[in-house]
């Protein structure tokens, strides 16, 4: 795959909880030049990254929910609105993995809806893609399981309105993308599109990942990964 076709799949990343106004400054300053989708941020560098990027094709994407996801619906609601008021193009939040793990679509539904349907009541152009920590579902239960959980999560973020369903945080100790995960995901969400996430370091690993499905990448390592280099060192 041609470098700049590459990039446009790669959402350039930098969640660690340490990040710095001037590395937030960088990875804008990479995003543009090397043509990437989106550059992905914790909502306090929001507004700058967004000032930053005005005017350029890539798009100013943040995170709600992050990492746990484990909050009051209504919080989860009141950070991705305000994200979407700050200007957010994309958002990225993280499911309530019980109701995941359970297969309960039911609340998994209420659970993104109350991000979706606050999200839109600001600017129905905004993408909303769910985290629903792909390898956490499938750790410990046998393949049929591991299968179901995700195809439910898939349904759920059907019928709530998401645009992608997305494997990981990237923080989950259970670990991130795998190359079933975005297969399953794939299949089970033929409406919606796949964003692989968590561990994807190298051009090798993207590859499979966009080889098994994936319509976005969403890693640290995106510079390297483009110019063919091994971003070992690189967290999410």
């Amino acid at each position: 795959m041609h470098e700049s076709k590459l990039a446009a799949r790669i959402d350039h990343t930098l969640l660690k909880a340490e990040a710095a106004a001037a590395e937030v400054d960088r990875i804008c300053e990479e995003a543009m030049t090397y043509g990437f989708a989106s550059v992905c941020v914790n909502g306090v560098f929001l507004p700058r990254v967004v000032k930053t990027l005005a005017g350029s094709s890539v798009k100013a994407c943040a995170v709600a929910g992050f990492p746990l996801g484990a909050m009051k619906p209504t919080v989860k609601a009141i950070e991705a609105t305000s994200l979407a008021k700050d200007g957010a193009q994309e958002i990225d939040f993280v499911a309530h993995l019980p109701y995941l793990m359970a297969q309960d679509r039911a609340a998994a539904v209420q659970d993104f809806l109350s991000v979706t349907t606050n999200v839109r009541s600001v600017s129905r152009d905004i993408v909303v893609k769910v985290i629903i920590e792909s390898a956490a579902l499938m750790h410990g239960v046998d393949a049929a399981e591991g299968e179901a959980r995700v195809a439910a999560a898939c349904a759920a973020a059907a019928e709530a309105g998401c645009d992608f369903v997305k494997t990981s945080t990237g923080f989950h100790p259970a670990g991130g993308a795998s190359v079933q995960a975005v297969s399953w995901m794939r299949k089970h969400a033929p409406n919606l599109q796949v964003k692989a996430s968590g561990g994807i370091r190298n051009r090798a690993d993207a590859l499979k990942m966009l080889g098994a499905g994936a319509d976005r990448l969403g890693c640290s390592a995106g510079v390297a990964i483009v110019n063919g280099g091994d971003g070992s060192g690189g967290g999410y």
